[in-house]
């Protein structure tokens, strides 16, 4: 893996654990020489994470649309910073640029760029690790409302698996060396329809 994509609030949250977390993926990947993409904010996680891999020496990429930079405070000391003129534009970008795919706490944004990647994977449209840090326990509520939706069968446990999920950033990051795509061969069942 050369980068991975963060997907993380632009606020800090309510705990300071969670900042911490966002320092130490930031100095773990880049000790394992892998970039940083991410939204490009400087604030809150966002800006914890690149700070933490710019002190590391580590290469870290934003990608952020116009109408956010004065909003989420563009960061003016990245390795690179694309400027871009859609969420669109945004989320394709980042998908293209990186290896894999982690979440940290956040809220709407967050999720929504995180799920919206998670989907591409289900759909065969990229083959790549994606994960969350559960720090605190932050997203056990989401996780077992994966469970439930594989109970309720509106997803399948194949495709469920497909959210990694690991306490710290060093477990997913060791999560993620180990593993391999999987193949479906059909994604949709109709004779369960």
């Amino acid at each position: 893996m050369k980068r991975i994509c963060v997907f993380c609030g632009s606020s800090a949250g309510s705990r300071p654990d969670y900042c911490a977390c966002a320092e130490e993926l930031g100095a773990e990947l880049a000790r394992r020489n892998i970039g940083l993409v991410y939204g490009g904010g400087n604030v809150g996680l966002m800006g914890a994470i690149a700070d933490a891999v710019l002190r590391a020496g580590g290469e870290a990429i934003g990608v952020i649309p116009e109408h956010l930079m004065t909003r989420e405070i563009g960061h003016n000391r990245l390795t690179k910073l694309h400027v871009v003129r859609s969420m669109h534009e945004r989320k394709a970008l980042m998908a293209d640029l990186a290896d894999a795919f982690i979440a940290l706490p956040g809220g709407f944004g967050t999720l929504e760029e995180f799920f919206e990647i998670l989907t591409w994977s289900q759909l065969g449209l990229h083959a790549k690790p994606c994960g969350v840090v559960n720090v605190l326990g932050y997203y056990s509520p989401l996780l077992a409302m994966l469970d439930h939706a594989v109970e309720q069968r509106f997803l399948k446990s194949q495709n469920r698996a497909l959210v990694l999920a690991r306490d710290s950033p060093f477990e997913l990051l060791e999560a993620f060396e180990e593993w391999r795509p999987v193949h479906f061969e059909k994604w949709l069942d109709r004779s369960t329809q």
